[in-house]
């Protein structure tokens, strides 16, 4: 039985739970759209875990980064955690297919802040079609940081599409990493999600592009740094 389990989680690991509770950190806003996604949202679970989002928010604010990729939007948390996370002037390209629940949930949360919400450029549809569009823009390695947490079968093409728009040094987050546990024992990698989830650890542990560690942390956070 795995103990891999987001700290919001009831059936949490009491060691996830220790060290979630010295982890998260979180501002009203946040505290009252995880409360309204859990309550509300239809798949609610879908929600990024907080322990994960708070060490993203970590990592952007020690480098001073500015601009961020947000593959997977759900209700925007984690596009909220990043917009607070970066300066001013920094922005944050929140991607999914259907915004239906962001526009529902998030976006009357968040709006309550101006300064944090006009950082956020939801954008609508593919997210693989609109990072090739930032490609074909001419915006390679200018990025500061990528959240991926999207459909897992196209985990390792959001991965290829990150490095390449990210900036030497840049920080990828992929998210759901040990999937629940299911990744790790070979006899329950029969789906199509786990298959490509275990595809894509071991494609980032092999990548001589970047530098990365396969963390415990939430439902696993495989980190890249960008070489």
């Amino acid at each position: 039985m795995s103990t891999v389990a987001k700290s919001y989680n009831k059936k949490a690991d009491p060691v996830v739970a220790y060290c979630s509770e010295r982890t998260v950190v979180q501002s009203p806003l946040q505290v009252e759209l995880q409360k309204e996604t859990l309550t509300n949202a239809p798949m609610s679970m879908m929600l990024g875990a907080p322990e994960v989002l708070s060490f993203g928010q970590n990592f952007l604010r020690s480098f001073g980064g500015k601009r961020v990729l947000d593959v997977g939007t759900f209700t925007g948390a984690s596009a909220l955690a990043w917009a607070q996370a970066v300066p001013d002037d920094g922005e944050v390209y929140t991607f999914d297919i259907d915004h239906t629940n962001y526009k529902k949930y998030g976006v009357p949360i968040i709006s309550k802040c101006e300064k944090t919400f006009k950082k956020i450029n939801a954008v609508e549809g593919s997210a693989l079609e609109e990072l090739d569009k930032l490609i074909a823009d001419g915006q390679s390695g200018t990025f500061d940081f990528a959240f991926i947490d999207a459909d897992k079968v196209n985990y390792s093409n959001y991965y290829d599409r990150s490095v390449t728009l990210l900036r030497k040094g840049g920080v990828i987050f992929v998210d759901n990493s040990l999937w629940g546990g299911s990744v790790c024992d070979p006899a329950r990698r029969t789906d199509e999600s786990t298959v490509a989830i275990h595809e894509t650890n071991d494609k980032i542990y092999q990548d001589d592009r970047t530098y990365s560690a396969l963390l415990n942390l939430g439902d696993g956070t495989h980190v890249a740094f960008k070489k």
